[in-house]
């Protein structure tokens, strides 16, 4: 590498671990002299412009300039320092105060920034519009997505994303928010699930904190929920987020919103709130095309840094129609391949597929199972009697295996969401929706849960 260029990454490095007033004090005119290989390792010498500023890197910052070193070369480092007055030094040698150097430091700061943003706000950093892949089924969503981004609260507010699971709603909400945060760090933004906004609303409730509750989420500039359609039903969440959006809505803020169907078709929601989420932009979602499901396993490959040839991805595509599913076959694909040394091949796509369908099973076995069956075999799974699966209780050791349960009999048998909720104590078709969309997702990412699902389905099916 470059001299000047180790200097400038070493420069900004060191903002990781002295101030900025340090760094002016003990680094101004120093720079990179020299560096040469020497038995394995990389000799970095340094100059500095004076004894005083010798003697302080020697005993204060010579550990820290070397784990530097190291980190951006990868190999082993040896510094010395030695002193050369700034006559002597190449007048092209960068400063810690040249005009390149100081937009490096500031870019790589606002990086850190942005980072920490996604982190504090729980977005996916890979939710994208980079990372979006576009077709006919989705282009006016992603329009109005990029529309949003680019003007929010002025552009379509509030936008309304609606379709069926795994059809890119959350990416491209997230999208919004991200492409927000990478010109504003600092920008007041919130997200969250509509179980979540529930959940809170219920606690601010219990511990008399509703005051909190409404300042937190009303002084936000870009709010989004995901599955909005959760708060059907609920008189006070209902009301609650009534007034949330007005307040955001009227001080210029952002409302971005996802359901798994039109407001209009979402039961028990108040009027008013209906009226206010039809006010903005509502875009349906259509499930991705064969071309539209290709371009997404290209993309997925791409982050996971994996080569997946063009016909293996159409082969996969052309079985497989859930977008969350093409993910977790993805993973398995890989890891076998990596697993048996073999090539990523559209034969080996195409053995897996024979296996197993997208949720994991044999394409047959819905026609050898019934409802008892599968509730039956979940409660041995766990070990939890079947009136604790069926009953009121809600502890996680409870809650888990039941949505397991309610996912394998909608998978599998393809039971409406209102007589599952009926089977398990009269409970919402929202309550099933929401379980079988969570482990839906949770199932496509996890190795260890496919394995799972694949024991309890032999215990049904044989």
């Amino acid at each position: 590498m470059d001299k000047n260029k180790l200097w400038q990454e070493t420069l900004i490095e060191l903002k990781n671990h002295l101030s900025t007033s340090n760094i002016g004090v003990f680094f101004r005119g120093v720079f990179i002299a020299q560096t040469k290989n020497q038995d394995g390792k990389t000799i970095i010498t340094i100059s500095a412009p004076n004894a005083f500023s010798k003697k302080t890197i020697e005993q204060k910052h010579q550990e820290v300039l070397t784990t530097i070193f190291q980190k951006i070369l990868k190999t082993p480092c040896d510094l010395r320092v030695n002193i050369q007055t700034p006559k002597e030094a190449d007048p092209n040698t960068p400063s810690l105060f040249s005009p390149e150097t100081t937009n490096l430091v500031a870019n790589q700061a606002q990086k850190n920034l942005f980072k920490e943003a996604v982190a504090k706000t729980k977005l996916k950093p890979d939710y994208t519009f980079q990372n979006f892949a576009v077709s006919p089924t989705n282009e006016v969503a992603y329009a109005g997505a990029t529309a949003v981004a680019k003007n929010p609260g002025k552009a379509y507010n509030p936008l309304f994303l609606y379709g069926d699971v795994g059809v890119g709603k959350t990416h491209l909400m997230q999208a919004v928010g991200i492409r927000i945060l990478e010109k504003n760090p600092n920008y007041k933004l919130l997200y969250c699930a509509g179980e979540q906004f529930t959940n809170e609303i219920i606690e601010a409730i219990r511990l008399k904190k509703t005051i909190d509750f409404r300042s937190r989420y009303s002084k936000a500039k870009l709010l989004m929920i995901d599955d909005i359609q959760f708060i059907a039903g609920k008189n006070t969440v209902q009301e609650e987020f009534f007034h949330t959006f007005n307040a955001i809505q009227g001080a210029g803020g952002q409302v971005i919103l996802t359901s798994d169907r039109p407001p209009h078709e979402i039961k028990l929601l108040e009027d008013r709130l209906r009226s206010r989420f039809e006010e903005g932009l509502t875009i349906d979602i259509q499930a991705p095309n064969f071309e539209l499901r290709t371009a997404i396993l290209l993309i997925k490959a791409k982050q996971m840094k994996q080569d997946l040839p063009m016909d293996v991805a159409q082969t996969i595509a052309s079985h497989i129609t859930s977008t969350r599913k093409l993910q977790g076959f993805l993973i398995k694909l890989f890891a076998i391949a990596d697993l048996k040394n073999q090539e990523t091949s559209s034969e080996l796509a195409l053995q897996l597929l024979q296996k197993q369908d997208e949720y994991g099973h044999e394409p047959t076995i819905q026609n050898h199972a019934n409802p008892k069956e599968i509730v039956e075999a979940v409660s041995k799974h766990f070990n939890i009697p079947l009136t604790t699966l069926f009953g009121p209780k809600r502890a996680r050791p409870i809650v888990v295996p039941r949505q397991y349960a309610m996912y394998l009999l909608k998978t599998d048998l393809n039971i409406p969401l209102m007589e599952i909720g009926r089977m398990f104590g009269g409970r919402d078709h929202t309550t099933v929706m929401h379980a079988v969309e969570k482990i839906s997702k949770e199932v496509s990412q996890s190795e260890e849960m496919q394995l799972e699902f694949s024991t309890i389905r032999k215990q049904i099916y044989g």
